[in-house]
């Protein structure tokens, strides 16, 4: 029988993580990163680095700390309590790539720079079609002499505007199947690259589009066998998903708290509003929906490292509900605290924002549960 609760060391860096955040990334913080150019907190990165968050999940013979993706997990569940910006999650994923797919040259390049927070990085996978399967990638890779130029757009970069490193995906084939398509690390200051910060709901994140103008890369930038890279992108695609879940359980119990704190203070017709049937009622529906979320996060973080057969539906069901609980419980969250919760002074709102793109990042929960259907064969 598997024990899906955390162990005592994980339970000990959830502790940690907490308590850090608590002190280090206060909501004032997080308004001061909205409103700054590049939307990263260099200070708190700075810490977060020093404790070797940046390179969690990397092995220790490449300077990390050798954990898991479980692990990985429980610090992003504590980044999304306190809507923390900045490109954690993005670089992650990048590091995971360049572990999976990258060539020691490629390794030894990049790796100390992300783990050590002196840069950070992003993938670029999506464009105009907002598809998340093989079809949506269009932008193409041709071959040059000495390497490759890229020529496209891809749209909703998370992390974009504060990022030195750009994780592609293109395609060295026509075609729209998993054939053909191929990545390449982009360095930002590649000449052509270009990046144009776009607008959405949420403030505590930057996102851009980012502009190859006939982008020249050498033969070296292409991670992995050309033509070949669907199925790693796919498995990163599913650790985004996981990691935008456990973001989202995360927000969804601060929300929580948030709402039952309030419960227990305003008074309404002389009493704590908290004391209200209805009240408490919703209260409990919340804690009936955050609670089992719980575990579908941890299962598909573990499964993701432990039981590969079963880590894309997994990560699938973990995006697809959790996606759909954040949105909820931070609408009843607002509801509870009535008319203040919508205020620009209010800090609720920032994790209302943050759920309405958590639910849109790495696919809507709509799409997720037709890749279950996939995936099951209904």
């Amino acid at each position: 029988m598997i024990d899906f609760g955390l162990s005592e060391d994980q339970e000990a860096l959830q502790r940690a993580a907490r308590e850090f955040l608590a002190a280090e990334c206060p909501p004032s913080l997080v308004r001061d990163t909205a409103e700054a150019p590049g939307g990263v907190p260099r200070g708190l990165y700075a810490k977060m680095a020093e404790l070797g968050w940046m390179g969690l999940a990397v092995p220790e013979s490449h300077g990390g700390l050798g954990l898991g993706t479980l692990e990985l997990a429980v610090v992003l569940e504590e980044l999304g309590r306190v809507a923390a910006p900045g490109p954690f999650l993005s670089t992650q994923l990048v590091i995971a790539a360049l572990m999976r797919a990258g060539s020691p040259a490629q390794r030894r390049a990049w790796l100390p720079r992300l783990v050590s927070g002196q840069a950070f990085a992003t993938l670029a996978y999506l464009e105009e079609s907002d598809r998340h399967d093989p079809a949506g990638i269009a932008l193409r890779a041709r071959r040059t002499r000495d390497g490759y130029s890229l020529a496209g757009a891809k749209l909703f970069v998370l992390d974009a505007p504060g990022a030195d490193l750009f994780l592609v995906a293109a395609r060295t084939r026509a075609g729209a199947g998993p054939a053909g398509v191929s990545l390449f690390l982009v360095p930002r200051e590649a000449a052509g690259v270009r990046v144009r910060p776009e607008e959405t709901i949420d403030l505590t994140r930057r996102v851009g589009e980012l502009v190859l103008g006939d982008v020249t890369v050498p033969r070296a930038a292409l991670l992995g066998g050309e033509g070949k890279a669907w199925p790693p992108l796919e498995r990163l695609l599913d650790l985004g998903a996981i990691g935008i879940a456990a973001d989202s359980l995360g927000g969804a119990e601060r929300a929580l708290e948030m709402a039952v704190d309030y419960s227990k203070t305003r008074e309404q017709f002389g009493r704590k509003i908290g004391s209200f049937q209805a009240l408490k009622h919703m209260a409990a529906e919340i804690v009936a929906e955050v609670e089992p979320a719980r575990s579908l996060v941890w299962y598909a973080a573990y499964a993701f490292d432990h039981r590969p057969r079963e880590a894309a539906r997994a990560a699938t069901i973990a995006k697809a509900r959790l996606g759909d609980v954040y949105a909820r419980t931070v609408r009843r969250a607002v509801e509870m605290h009535g008319g203040i919760g919508f205020t620009w002074e209010h800090d609720l709102h920032l994790w209302f924002k943050r759920a309405r793109w958590n639910r849109v990042a790495f696919g809507y929960p709509d799409h997720h549960r037709e890749r279950l259907a996939t995936i099951d064969k209904y």
